[in-house]
């Protein structure tokens, strides 16, 4: 069986929605259990409701777990980089720029907040568009940044609903 050719999405998902409410084009289900510890962030299993994400969940040494797995930062990370990443490619194909060694960076750190004793996220992205001039890269960030659903999310938050189920 051939392998179908990878492509990017087209231009047009960049075209204005007009609608009056929350259109969904893409519903994903991942679900955490909590493993050995019954801590879903130290010992948890994450799996998608399609299959494709199955993966324990450790805590870094820096938390105090063994490492040896994935954590949530490291899945918003690369999360945040691949749709930024996305929302960048599809600006520069409307401009018609070549940016095929473009690389987005996702920094993520998890703290405390000063503002409630609590913790937070704070999230550096780091955009490298070689061959593409600086005022031009500059312009195409600042525009992916309003496109980006993350980053978005990041500046204005989000609608959460939590239910408890039985």
């Amino acid at each position: 069986m051939d392998k179908e050719k990878l492509q990017a999405p087209p231009a047009s998902l960049l075209d204005r929605y007009r609608g009056r409410d929350f259109h969904p084009l893409y519903t994903t289900t991942v679900t955490v259990s909590g493993g050995e510890t019954g801590h879903g962030r130290a010992s948890g299993v994450a799996r998608s409701d399609d299959g494709n994400l199955n993966m324990e969940l450790r805590l870094p040494p820096e938390l105090g777990g063994p490492g040896n797995g994935t954590n949530p930062e490291q899945l918003f990370a690369a999360g945040f980089a691949a749709c930024f990443h996305g929302a960048l490619n599809l600006l520069c194909q409307r401009a018609r720029l070549e940016t095929n060694d473009t690389v987005v960076e996702a920094q993520v750190s998890f703290g405390r907040d000063p503002m409630d004793g609590g913790y937070e996220l704070v999230v550096d992205l780091r955009v490298k568009m070689p061959g593409v001039e600086r005022r031009v890269a500059e312009e195409l960030v600042r525009n992916t940044e309003r496109l980006c659903p993350y980053a978005k999310m990041a500046r204005q938050g989000t609608v959460n609903i939590v239910t408890v189920v039985d």
